[in-house]
């Protein structure tokens, strides 16, 4: 028999086998802890995939080295080169058996923990960097629903930075098809997309948006492929759900679309909803391109993006005749490019363009909830038609419950038509749904705050202190509230920080006009104000010629038509201001329409006109006002309403009926409020100018009169005196 040792035998002898069994074994501990680490970091899916293949070609080369080396005393050399009577390869097997047993120590410590940690499915924990939730962070989430989700935007990984209104896109695009379903709760776009490019911890984003789950990804675009990563993440502990990578051509995003969204449903349970299955509209691609483009620029809301988008949407409309979601928000478009809304169309001309859009989205699929939707915004700006606005935003809101424009437009149409109750309570919904949306808390809060609930329009203020400090919409949200708390000095800098961030706001401008007609500060106003408000300001400084000129103008372009009356009646011009009213309208019906009066803070539309008609003694007029005046203002009280202005409103009511002593005390209480006007005859307040004198009253303008000179002081104005 041959002394020869077999080959096994020398894989032996030269430790090959103990090499390899080492390699293995740190090899997998290393790929778990690359996993743990990168996924921390959000790396890529092919960095873990890079290390995995260096990991396997490095077996094979660390077999061959083995065989081929041998470490001695005198260091490393080749095999055939060292003497086999001086071979130390039993005691670096020994080494290497110690090794093994540490190693499998670890990975077995390892594994304990992982399985721990580990939830059903799943394998990926959050970073240990990151912050633990607090008790009341815990709490929050535990009220999330389990059926709940938020969609942030994927990750442009294209190499043209230009494609991310691509990537926003398409998670936009799932986000509104998963929202499609009644029973699962999907955050809002705005919401979700507040955090785009913060890397937060996903538990602090979870809290914010109130959902259990989130989705996020990767878009990458490349010629006519697509490759879009996926994942399905719990809030509660970080760990995936689902992850998935799509790569498809460009004429299957549609596909990709339907199947991610197909796919969470399942993942949520979505058996427990019931058997609904979502899609998306398809369309030429190249059309859809210029939507997705044109949908990104509709959301930033000004006039060069809004132009921009319809461009955009012309484009793809006549590329796809058929494709009734680029018909929708072309309509949508048209109207926010209105003069009453961002841009400088005339009203009645970007409302005829838009009509004309929204139908034929409505004719190619009468369920489309954008469309809808639209034609709401339409009877709420074009033919101030309120009824038929909550008619028809109801059925987008019942298509689609999740779209916040639908909801943010139907809780306007209802608090328009004196239904305030039903407008908090779909702006409390919208809140839910999309609680970083500017306008969602901003309609809330200030609502909460006319509503005379001030604790609420305070805990939605802090919930913005936590998330958006910075933003302007914030800073002006909170000046209105503090409006009407009557903290107007406070108000005065809030407003005028969110104007400095965003100075083309004009309901911001509006809002600090109104602060700076209370505060008396004319000069400032009549510089930065609205026009409204400007010829008011130039009423009171005594230029009365240019104050009517301007309010004329005012008027005549249907803008702010509460500022011309106030400025006809500040100048005793009664008869003009009926005429111009029986003019422009053919009856009272007609102008109830277009002011319906109950909107919550005291109808001062109506209020004027009544006072105009006493004043020229057309008493079968003025009593048919005053009975449409005292209906409205009722309602507002029977839905909810409690402000100063509403109160102010009520006061003056109370005078022209003939009851002095109501009116006082009505005065007292919006005093109490936060009440500050003018002291001068021409102003507010000398519509009770006949009340001069009687001791009540001198008291109420004396407390008037030491709150507006507090508030002016804060603010380096000068007191005023009786």
């Amino acid at each position: 028999m041959s002394d020869t040792p077999s080959f096994f035998e020398e894989l032996k002898r030269r430790n090959v086998v103990r090499v390899g069994v080492v390699y293995l074994i740190a090899a997998w501990l290393l790929a778990q802890v690359a996993d743990l680490m990168l996924a921390s970091f959000h790396a890529p899916e092919w960095v873990i995939q890079a290390i995995l293949v260096v990991l396997i070609i490095g077996f094979p080369l660390a077999l061959i080295f083995a065989w081929a080396f041998e470490l001695t005393p005198e260091g490393l050399k080749r095999e055939k080169d060292v003497d086999r009577s001086q071979s130390i390869t039993h005691k670096t097997g020994h080494t290497l058996d110690r090794s093994i047993i540490a190693i499998l120590v670890i990975a077995l410590g390892y594994f304990v923990w992982q399985s721990q940690k580990e939830p059903e499915k799943g394998s990926e924990p959050f970073s240990s960097t990151q912050n633990p939730a607090t008790e009341g962070e815990d709490e929050k989430r535990a009220l999330a629903p389990l059926k709940s989700v938020a969609v942030l935007p994927f990750v442009n990984m294209s190499s043209d930075p230009e494609q991310e209104f691509f990537s926003d896109g398409i998670s936009e695009e799932i986000l509104n098809a998963l929202a499609q379903v009644k029973e699962l709760k999907v955050a809002g776009r705005t919401s979700s997309f507040a955090f785009k490019g913060q890397n937060q911890d996903l538990r602090k984003i979870g809290e914010a948006l109130g959902v259990a789950n989130i989705l996020e990804g990767s878009v990458r675009k490349s010629g006519t492929k697509v490759r879009i990563t996926a994942q399905l993440i719990q809030v509660k502990d970080g760990f995936h759900l689902w992850s998935e990578t799509y790569d498809r051509e460009l004429t299957d995003i549609f596909a990709i679309q339907d199947e991610i969204s197909a796919t969470i449903l399942q993942q949520l349970k979505a058996e427990l909803i019931g058997d609904e299955t979502v899609t998306v509209a398809r369309a030429d691609t190249k059309a859809y391109d210029l939507y997705l483009l044109a949908s990104q620029r509709i959301y930033e809301r000004n006039q060069a993006s809004l132009e921009m988008a319809a461009k955009l949407l012309n484009q793809a409309v006549a590329i796809d005749s058929g494709y009734a979601p680029a018909y929708a928000q072309l309509g949508i478009a048209n109207l926010l490019l209105s003069e009453v809304a961002y841009g400088n169309l005339p009203n009645q001309e970007a409302g005829a363009t838009a009509l004309g859009f929204l139908q034929k989205a409505l004719e190619l699929d009468p369920k489309n909830a954008d469309a809808l939707a639209g034609m709401g915004l339409y009877h709420l700006n074009i033919d101030t038609d309120y009824v038929a606005a909550t008619e028809v935003l109801e059925q987008s809101v019942a298509i689609n419950p999740n779209l916040i424009n639908a909801s943010l437009w139907l809780g306007t149409a209802y608090g328009a038509i004196g239904n305030l109750q039903r407008s908090l309570q779909i702006q409390e919904q919208s809140y839910a749904i999309d609680p970083l949306h500017p306008a969602v808390y901003n309609n809330l809060a200030t609502t909460y705050a006319a509503a005379g609930m001030p604790d609420k329009a305070l805990a939605v203020l802090a919930d913005l202190d936590r998330y958006v400090p910075n933003d302007a919409s914030r800073f002006a949200t909170v000046g209105k509230v503090q409006v009407m708390l009557g903290q107007w000095a406070e108000g005065d800098r809030s407003l005028t920080g969110a104007i400095e961030r965003s100075p083309k706001n004009y309901v911001d401008r509006l809002w600090l006009s109104a602060i700076l007609l209370g505060l008396s500060d004319y000069e400032r106003l009549a510089e930065i104000g609205t026009d409204g408000f400007r010829s008011q300001a130039l009423s009171r400084l005594g230029r009365t010629e240019e104050a009517l000129i301007l309010a004329r103008e005012v008027a005549a372009e249907n803008r702010d038509m509460q500022r011309f009356f106030s400025v006809l009646i500040e100048n005793g011009r009664y008869a003009e201001l009926v005429e111009f009213v029986e003019a422009r309208w053919p009856d009272l019906d007609a102008f109830q329409q277009e002011y319906p009066g109950s909107d919550g803070y005291g109808d001062p539309e109506w209020s004027f006109l009544a006072l105009a008609y006493s004043r020229i003694d057309k008493e079968e007029k003025f009593k048919e006002v005053m009975s449409r005046y005292k209906a409205g203002l009722d309602l507002q009280i029977e839905m909810g309403a409690d402000n100063w202005a509403l109160t102010w409103s009520r006061a003056h009511y109370a005078l022209l009926s003939g009851d002095p002593e109501a009116a006082i005390a009505l005065l007292d209480k919006a005093v109490q409020q936060g009440a500050i006007f003018d002291d001068a005859l021409s102003g507010p307040w000398g519509i009770f100018g006949s009340l001069r004198g009687d001791p009540a009253f001198e008291a109420v303008r004396a407390r008037m009169l030491e709150h507006l000179n507090k508030e002016r002081a804060e603010l380096g104005l000068g007191p005023l005196t009786t």
